[in-house]
């Protein structure tokens, strides 16, 4: 089942055309993996998902991208709304300079989702989930900025679900950290396609390979190639995509 639908999608940056008819599905409950050189377009589709790319002037989108089958470009989608249910992780841990719980409850106290007493629980549940609350449950009220760089981007993950969102866009959100937190994130990733669609922005074909169900690979705006993710690296169908994946062409 999907849970998007991307249907003959462009996006502009002014005239220049950075994404070109892209038809792809991103498949519900399960972890899709956009890999190709840096500057093909992947984390403005990536960006494009829940509408980041409208606060850059001068950009604008053709094509649909229909999230349960209603198109979020269309003029009555409410974007707030859309970005909670489109969560967000960046590439680098960007935890707010406040506290471990304050961070975590930023999202639904700004919507206005819980109680005080329905706030504690969704923190909990939050870093439970984020696989971080063992770490952090006696320093709730430490700053974020005490916990080392693994640590602060599955905070970042705990205070992106905190909102309940459907789908969890990641930004290379491993690329800053040293390989242990980076298989930590890695692990939790599979934990949280249990729940969520999650889909991934990596320059690391073998993390792509290891977390992801289906695979896109990017080239000068376009998609080249689209499968499940053991196919595609085993078995790719375009020659461009077995010289990226082998390093001839990157």
């Amino acid at each position: 089942m999907n849970k998007i639908e991307v249907r003959n999608f462009s996006f502009f940056y002014g005239d220049f055309r950075a994404l070109k008819n892209l038809n792809l599905p991103i498949r519900k409950n399960k972890i899709t993996a956009l890999i190709g050189p840096s500057g093909c377009g992947k984390s403005t589709f990536l960006r494009s998902l829940n509408r980041m790319n409208d606060t850059i002037s001068g950009t604008r989108a053709e094509g649909e991208m229909l999230m349960d089958g209603k198109n979020i470009y269309d003029p009555d989608v409410d974007v707030v709304e859309l970005r909670q249910r489109v969560g967000m992780v960046f590439q680098r841990p960007n935890p707010f300079p406040q506290s471990i719980f304050d961070n975590v409850a930023f999202g639904p106290r700004v919507l206005s989702t819980a109680s005080n007493g329905d706030l504690d629980q969704i923190v909990q549940e939050s870093l439970e989930r984020a696989a971080l609350w063992n770490d952090v449950k006696h320093r709730l009220t430490d700053s974020a900025f005490a916990l080392n760089p693994g640590q602060q981007q599955r905070l970042c993950i705990a205070r992106a679900i905190a909102v309940k969102p459907e789908v969890i866009l990641m930004d290379e959100p491993a690329s800053a950290l040293d390989p242990v937190a980076t298989l930590k994130i890695e692990e939790l990733m599979r934990v949280l396609a249990v729940d969520y669609t999650i889909v991934v922005v990596t320059h690391n074909m073998q993390q792509a390979a290891r977390v992801s169900h289906f695979t896109g690979f990017f080239w000068l705006g376009e998609l080249v190639e689209f499968g499940v993710t053991s196919d595609l690296f085993s078995n790719p169908q375009k020659e461009l995509t077995e010289s990226y994946i082998t390093g001839r062409r990157g």
